[in-house]
């Protein structure tokens, strides 16, 4: 029996096409059930997410007609997948998801939320009675090789997205310590929603969540144990905060010197660190003039994220080379045992006497 890896991700695939693919969690069981009946595979594991559709599988005899008629089948449709396909069998099969798993494969090096994709997964296709003995192997090794990726190499090491490296900078601001500090996230959209994930796992004292749709605020705020503020207040709760991050999407300025100068007595000078994570900037850059004022653009987070990049990358290839070794020792867990040729078996004990004779 064969393992193959049939896929289409970010890298073949246009999100017009990806999107025909696209299900919930709660699909999974289903939709792999149908897949193993259709392509008469003895195993199947169902990867999907946002950016990419993986089957893998074991089955005796692996064709791209095959493996065609499986996205038809689950799409629902009758695209032609085959110009995005990519597939792989064997040793390449399992170093390719052991890349995923370990965030190499994707869109933002080193990643973790793929991690934990690829095992709610295999554990969906686990309950479903859809893994045997080669899938139940691999997809544990995968974890534990996304395990040895973290642990052993700095490919995970500083943050790759603007809203990540906007908390980053938060924590170099106060030397890794948010515990004392009050966050302050204005505008509730996906960048915002991004600030407030990750303070939420560096569990600073308090957030608070402003955005124009008051309700988005109290859902986003609820969501990550902080407090919602009507967008007209904004200003008086930025008394409260020490760090401030902007990313309302406003054609115009939202903040200027003059209503800052006026806020620091309040707050009795205490240092107030702006990042203004927006395009049009949401925060006049004469702030920064003020004293105790310190002001971050989306240009200084984007250096940030290009020199973490930089470092991770450098972290490739001791990641390839566990990867690789990893793979290797799973195949030849697998390998089938080598036939005996009538020249390689030994003589039977009544031959042996006669060939004694013989010499004789």
């Amino acid at each position: 029996m064969n393992l193959f890896l049939a896929g289409l991700s970010y890298k073949t695939t246009p999100v017009e096409v990806r999107e025909k693919l696209a299900m919930a969690p709660g699909r999974f069981r289903c939709c792999g059930c149908r897949l193993k009946l259709a392509g008469a595979l003895s195993e199947l594991v169902l990867v999907s997410t946002c950016n990419r559709v993986e089957l893998y599988g074991v089955t005796a005899r692996v064709t791209r007609q095959a493996i065609q008629r499986l996205f038809e089948v689950l799409s629902g449709s009758d695209l032609d997948f085959s110009p995005y396909l990519y597939v792989k069998e064997g040793a390449e099969a399992a170093e390719h998801l052991f890349a995923v798993a370990g965030g190499l494969d994707s869109m933002v090096l080193g990643e973790t939320e793929i991690t934990g994709q690829v095992k709610q997964a295999y554990q969906l296709a686990q309950e479903a009675k859809l893994t045997g003995k080669m899938t139940n192997r691999l997809f544990q090794t995968a974890l534990q090789v996304a395990k040895e990726i973290r642990t052993q190499t700095g490919i995970g090491r500083g943050a790759t997205s603007v809203g990540s490296v906007a908390v980053e900078l938060a924590e170099r601001i106060f030397d890794k310590d948010l515990s004392q500090k009050t966050v302050m996230i204005v505008g509730a959209g996906k960048m915002g929603e991004a600030c407030v994930k990750h303070l939420a796992k560096k569990a600073a004292r308090a957030v608070l969540v402003a955005n124009r749709s008051f309700e988005r605020a109290e859902n986003l705020a609820r969501e990550f144990g902080g407090r919602a503020v009507r967008f007209e207040q904004f200003l008086d709760a930025m008394a409260e905060a020490d760090i401030v991050v902007s990313s309302t999407g406003c054609p115009h300025t939202i903040l200027h010197r003059e209503q800052i100068a006026a806020l620091m007595p309040a707050r009795r000078n205490r240092p107030l660190f702006l990042i203004d994570i927006a395009v049009p900037r949401d925060i006049d850059p004469d702030v920064q003039q003020l004293n105790n004022v310190y002001l971050y653009n989306v240009d200084h987070l984007e250096s940030l994220v290009r020199e973490n990049v930089r470092l991770r990358e450098q972290e490739l290839g001791q990641c390839r080379a566990i990867i690789a070794e990893r793979a290797a020792a799973f195949m030849a867990r697998f390998a089938p045992e080598p036939l005996r040729t009538p020249d390689t078996l030994c003589p039977p004990a009544w031959a042996l006497g006669r060939m004694a004779v013989c010499q004789s």
